[in-house]
């Protein structure tokens, strides 16, 4: 599996205070499943919750949340398409510590996809196969995420996993 680490990859390039405090950043895989395609193929499609947990996060929640979206906008853009897992696909828990820092549990429900091909002499070809591009796609490399004059976060546009 691929997306767990390209979405820690993001985030922690993406926050400063992850950037700086990278060991905040907690990713479990919960309730994961392969499922197969009911072809002769042995291609399959991985299927969990991605459970990100943030601790001490001080940062206001936009800085984690619109990175985040943007990484699903290219990532796993489809709960995006389809309102049943709209409404289900991102949910969060937070713990308030004090004035100053919480604790953020985030469950993403996240597939990926893996083509099996046979090639010569019984070898098999295992390929991830990436996610449909955006239409249109983003169109800056480089985005920066202010709220008034206070810069937030800052990512390059995220690539497929």
């Amino acid at each position: 599996m691929y997306k767990p680490d390209s979405l820690k990859k993001h985030l922690i390039s993406a926050i400063a205070d992850l950037r700086q405090n990278p060991d905040k950043l907690h990713i479990f895989i919960d309730e994961g499943g392969a499922l197969g395609t009911g072809t002769a193929s042995l291609s399959f499609r991985y299927e969990y919750a991605l459970n990100l947990i943030i601790t001490d996060f001080v940062a206001p929640f936009d800085a984690l949340f619109v990175p985040l979206i943007a990484w699903l906008k290219v990532n796993q853009a489809e709960i995006f398409a389809n309102d049943e897992l709209r409404k289900k696909a991102i949910r969060f828990e937070v713990d308030m510590n004090n004035h100053e820092s919480r604790d953020i549990s985030i469950t993403l429900l996240l597939t990926e996809a893996v083509a099996v091909n046979p090639l010569d002499a019984g070898r098999l070809d295992v390929t991830h196969v990436r996610e449909p591009e955006l239409t249109p796609p983003f169109d800056d490399p480089f985005w920066t995420l202010y709220e008034g004059d206070n810069l937030l976060a800052e990512w390059t546009t995220p690539k497929a996993a």
